[in-house]
């Protein structure tokens, strides 16, 4: 089965006539903002043929810009026993379209922009304490930098871990 992108208005008409939207990223992206009466199934963890989408068909898979759910289409459509979409431009066409998006200020900001966040600080830091006061700090740049390259080149990175251990968001994850 394969799966076709729709834009924005159709999949809207098809949600009112009562198809699934599953949005596929990750629950800290989803708890931030998602679109309306979407339900959360991250991609991360979805199996062949596991969702159950009870009477729904047809069911529109939606993610920020619609990248992921392209990268995933063949994976996407083995999860359903039903006919599949992809919702073109993901929650960034159907917040550029004026259509309504549920948001949660209170949750915290995705982990990975927690991580950019956090990395970056280090970096600007290392690079300022090591102009003023010593250029020793500039190893703080140096181990950042270093890290960085070691999540890209092996998936782990020790920083979205720990952050992911922080209170903030233990309370989001649950």
């Amino acid at each position: 089965m394969s799966v076709r992108t729709l834009s924005v208005q159709d999949a809207k008409r098809l949600i009112d006539a009562g198809a699934l939207l599953i949005d596929i990223r990750e629950p800290d992206e989803f708890a931030r903002e998602h679109i309306p009466h979407a339900r959360s199934q991250p991609v991360s963890v979805l199996t062949s043929g596991a969702l159950d989408v009870g009477d729904a068909s047809p069911v529109i898979f939606s993610c920020r810009s619609g990248m992921r759910t392209r990268a995933h289409a063949d994976r996407l459509a083995q999860a359903v026993p039903c006919e599949a979409f992809i919702l073109e431009g993901g929650l960034d066409a159907w917040r550029k379209a004026g259509l309504p998006i549920s948001t949660d200020r209170n949750a915290p900001l995705e982990l990975m922009r927690q991580v950019q966040l956090a990395a970056g600080s280090a970096v600007v830091l290392g690079v300022a304490l090591g102009a003023t006061l010593s250029p020793w700090f500039h190893a703080l740049s140096a181990f950042v930098g270093a890290g960085l390259i070691f999540a890209g080149a092996t998936g782990f990175c020790g920083l979205a871990r720990l952050l992911r251990r922080m209170p903030w968001n233990r309370r989001a994850m649950s």
